[in-house]
């Protein structure tokens, strides 16, 4: 006689079988999708790549070029007054001294310094924000500044007042009176320079002797400028270029009216 307790596993084995083929079949399936998806966004990313490789490299070009040979500055500010107003782009020649790794202030090569007068853009030794100020000192050049007259190695510099209508693009402010002058001294070319005595400035400092390496840098707008006078001289290696013209000039006081007579104008 049979034994009748012994349990009837065959059909349960088969079903444990049969699921266990359609799991392996399913990460089967599974896996080939994913290799396909994968397959398909690499070819997306190869087919963006050959639409777009083009202008990514001449965006780099570009940047590149502005990086190292030339670049515009917008002036924000009326430190440089009456010579660049707020609302100028300047353009910066990178190669006026040196020729510089993009991106870095590495030097390549360097074939001239700064000279006394040059309007020069450098990264500020406080914050690292690009200014834009005039070379007054050179190294080894002793700067002093008594009541609003600049010397230079025990030099005094020359005066002449200007017409009030010299900064007619200056835009209006709370500096009250504006007085107008040109500036001149030997090896430096003659510029204009406002002066605020209306205003609470620094009229006397010095004197100092400017360091090896290093440059004594000054707005024009002499009563209203950020400069050496209060946060030192400038690292020769931090001067990126020399302005040399107003591109072009916006008026922000007249919903940014071009100003056309000062496009292209050159910088003394």
């Amino acid at each position: 006689m049979a034994d009748c307790s012994r349990p009837v596993t065959h059909g349960t084995e088969k079903n444990s079988l049969k699921m266990k083929g359609i799991s392996l079949e399913r990460n089967r399936t599974d896996a080939v999708k994913s290799t396909m998806n994968k397959y398909k966004a690499w070819e997306r990313a190869k087919k963006a790549w050959r639409e777009s490789k083009s202008l990514l490299i001449t965006i780099f070009i570009l940047t590149a070029v502005r990086s190292a040979i030339a670049d515009w500055n917008d002036v924000p500010t009326g430190s440089m007054n009456p010579t660049i107003v707020q609302g100028d782009r300047v353009f910066v020649n990178k190669l006026a001294y040196d020729l510089k790794v993009p991106f870095t202030t590495w030097h390549l090569a360097q074939w001239s310094n700064p000279k006394r007068g040059d309007i020069v853009v450098f990264f500020s030794p406080v914050d690292g924000m690009r200014l834009v100020k005039r070379v007054v000192g050179l190294p080894g050049d002793r700067i002093e500044l008594a009541n609003e007259q600049l010397l230079i190695n025990g030099r005094p510099l020359q005066y002449e007042p200007l017409p009030a209508d010299t900064g007619h693009d200056v835009p209006p402010d709370k500096d009250g009176l504006r007085v107008y002058a040109e500036e001149t001294a030997g090896g430096m070319p003659s510029h204009p320079v406002t002066i605020l005595p209306q205003r609470p400035a620094l009229r006397t400092f010095g004197p100092v002797t400017v360091p090896a390496g290093k440059y004594f840098v000054m707005g024009d707008n002499r009563d209203n400028s950020n400069d050496s006078r209060f946060w030192g001289t400038v690292d020769r290696n931090r001067i990126v270029g020399r302005a040399t013209m107003v591109v072009l000039s916006l008026d922000h006081e007249h919903y940014f009216e071009p100003r056309w007579h000062r496009f292209f104008t050159g910088l003394l």
